[in-house]
């Protein structure tokens, strides 16, 4: 080996690194030792064997530095890939690009169409029963219903989004539920009705992981957040409100021209969404590098990586978490009006139909306004005060006697319930790789929500054996549920994919 080409490999002469092959430079150093290389005097006190060079010693006299000082191959490799796993500042926001402002818009209002849904079955079951002629745990069925349409959404919603685009995806999922209000709306018989629910959960599991999707991905992801799910609050509050509004002046029987209400809204996402969603993927590079020429392999692979992401802690705890939560809320609120009727001896459904309205309210304001709060606090610890709090509430509607305090502290409840599923959300986002997000937030929302269906409906059944009075330690378990899940997940803090 000449003189220059050993003096290349132990010092950096910037800009330009020549690196030799390690191989090649030791396999020769013996050949060669009769020349070596001259050394100023200034740097003899500082010569070392090659493997021996200091990585943070003096520096020479001249302005080059030691091959060591800079990084090797492996350490720019290993900090890129750290790097690329780390969650970068997002470049797009609610503003920017422009479309981004009717694409924010368009999520909300199809949330608020799910907070309609979820919110009037509460004020409206005590009219289906007398409707259908059928108990606590007959009307429980279309909770079931639900569930089972979350659930299916979660094996296809992946797959979908690849072969169809998001905009066309957004389209099929308000156009399932645009389907299933035509049987609602002619009050059909109850099977057909259960049946709606399903198509229902559908597009409701569709679209909600599509635009958590989307504004966790935005700049400012947790307060994008807390407002999508805020459209949502304000959907349940409107519906139980207007629900009983209607029913009070057509009549107990036409309780069903309710949904005329949340068709409306669905006809009109349907277009807006896809219109607003159209050049998505051509705006957001990272979806678009994700979202290759859909076919038929690549849809089964997103499958099996589907199942396969349910295996992984932050998916599985995630779902568990979001179960609960979504139980304990949909479960207070299609209960609360038959606990306080039975237990607070209320002859009119109607006289306490707007409590429901307040739990809602108490929801869209906690999500609007304390969301930003969690953001600055950490959400981490704020999720575990807003549990413990809203447990504590629920406790004194179910042992102060008095409507006036149940409907304060049910709203009470609802505004610390409110923040607590945009802050998850966000550490759920943070945890996933760009690769895996779409399919661990498809399962986290699709298993997650139909607790928001199958915890009514185990309500309903225990209800209707031992009274409606079951509803809280329902709720309460629920919580318990809630913060054993947030003490695994705050234990792992790193990124698993």
């Amino acid at each position: 080996m000449n003189t220059s080409t050993l003096d290349a490999f132990i010092t950096h002469e910037p800009p330009h690194i020549h690196v030799t092959p390690p191989a090649k430079a030791f396999g020769h150093a013996s050949s060669e030792t009769q020349h070596p290389p001259r050394i100023h005097s200034s740097q003899a006190a500082e010569s070392y064997p090659l493997h021996q060079l200091p990585k943070h010693g003096p520096a020479p006299a001249t302005s080059t530095a030691t091959a060591t000082d800079a990084p090797t191959l492996s350490e720019t490799a290993f900090a890129r890939d750290e790097a690329g796993a780390e969650s970068a500042e997002p470049t797009q926001s609610v503003l920017v690009p422009y479309m981004n402002r009717w694409r924010f818009l368009a999520a909300c209002l199809m949330n608020m169409g799910n907070g309609l849904n979820d919110g009037a079955p509460g004020a409206l079951i005590p009219y289906m029963e007398k409707y259908y002629d059928i108990g606590y745990a007959i009307v429980s069925l279309i909770f079931v219903g639900n569930a089972v349409g979350f659930i299916t959404a979660a094996f296809f919603v992946d797959a979908l989004r690849a072969r169809l685009s998001r905009a066309r995806l957004m389209a099929v999922a308000q156009g399932c539920m645009l389907a299933a209000y035509v049987p609602l709306v002619v009050g059909a018989p109850f099977p057909v009705v259960v049946l709606s629910f399903f198509f229902l959960g559908f597009g409701m599991a569709t679209n909600l992981t599509l635009n958590t999707l989307f504004c966790g991905s935005l700049r400012n992801g947790t307060t994008a957040l807390g407002a999508l799910h805020g459209a949502y609050g304000l959907g349940g509050t409107i519906g139980p409100i207007l629900a009983t509004a209607l029913v009070s002046a057509t009549g107990t029987r036409y309780w069903f021209r309710f949904y005329l209400v949340p068709m409306a809204l669905a006809a009109f996402s349907l277009f807006f969404s896809a219109w607003a969603f159209w050049n998505y993927e051509k705006d957001d590079s990272t979806v678009a590098e994700h979202d290759a020429e859909p076919t038929m392999g690549s849809a089964k692979a997103r499958l099996v990586s589907m199942f396969h992401a349910l295996r992984r802690r932050l998916v599985f705890l995630g779902a568990l978490f979001v179960f609960a939560y979504q139980g304990a809320e949909v479960s207070i609120s299609g209960w609360v009006i038959s606990f306080l009727a039975d237990a607070r001896h209320v002859e009119n459904p109607q006289a306490v139909g707007y409590v429901t309205a307040g739990f809602w309210a108490g929801i869209t304001v906690g999500r609007f306004v304390l969301s930003t709060l969690g953001q600055k606090v950490g959400e981490r610890l704020f999720v575990y005060v807003m549990t413990a709090g809203a447990a504590a509430f629920q406790l004194l509607v179910w042992f102060v006697p008095n409507i006036v305090g149940n409907a304060v502290s049910l709203a009470v409840v609802g505004l610390l319930l409110g923040p607590i599923y945009p802050c998850a959300a966000t550490v759920f986002l943070r945890g996933m790789s760009s690769k895996s997000r779409t399919s661990g937030i498809a399962i986290i929302t699709a298993f997650g929500s139909s607790g928001g269906a199958l915890a009514p409906f185990a309500t309903g059944m225990i209800a209707q054996a031992s009274g409606t009075w079951v509803l809280h330690p329902i709720a309460l378990t629920l919580f318990a549920c809630m913060i054993g899940c947030w003490v695994f997940l705050s234990s792992r803090s790193k990124r698993e994919d």
